[in-house]
């Protein structure tokens, strides 16, 4: 029998078999890290597009509340000018009013009663005055009653008044002022 030795040939088919298992070990690797760098490049790209995305969004929503400050600026002052025109529109709308309130109260004051001074507060006037009796506050409080630019006449005090006569009475009343315009608008 002829003596053959095979330890060789198996050792070099062991060192053929670790190379090649090395190269594919090797060949894995590279391969897994390519594909890892491959696939942190996309989620990296995917992250700045959506931060890219964020940022503009957030520059648009920074606009609008620029915008939405200005336009309640711009709210509050035309709220601020519609009150002036209202208030410059009531002073004009008003302006006769004082006309036709005295010339009422001419209209309405009978004879015997002297009014001592007349105090207007909004659409209310305070009346003092005198009377030669007590049938003429009476008589003045039906005129004002009567009148279409008077409601509500409210007596609030009579004293006997002797430095103007015996039956003389000095009085204080409040009377509302409602425009004729006004009493037609309610109907």
């Amino acid at each position: 029998m002829a003596k053959i030795n095979l330890l060789p040939w198996r050792e070099e088919l062991r060192q053929e078999l670790r190379k090649e298992f090395l190269v594919i070990l090797g060949g894995t690797i590279v391969f897994a890290l390519v594909v890892l760098l491959a696939t942190n490049r996309v989620y990296s790209a995917w992250i700045d597009n959506q931060n890219n995305r964020n940022a503009y969004v957030q520059r648009n929503i920074d606009e609008l509340n620029r915008q939405v400050v200005e336009i309640k600026e711009l709210e509050a002052k035309r709220r601020q000018l519609l009150d002036r025109m209202k208030v410059i529109q009531d002073l004009q709308g008003t302006r006769p009013l004082v006309v036709h309130v005295f010339d009422e109260m001419v209209r309405t004051l009978p004879d015997g009663v002297f009014f001592q001074s007349l105090a207007r507060n909004d659409m209310t006037i305070d009346i003092t005055g005198v009377a030669e009796s007590n049938n003429r506050v009476s008589s003045l409080m039906r005129q004002l009653d009567k009148s279409d630019w008077f409601e509500s006449p409210n007596l609030t005090s009579v004293q006997a008044a002797t430095d103007f006569g015996e039956q003389a009475s000095s009085f204080k009343m409040t009377v509302k002022v409602s425009p004729p315009q006004d009493k037609a608008g309610e109907k």
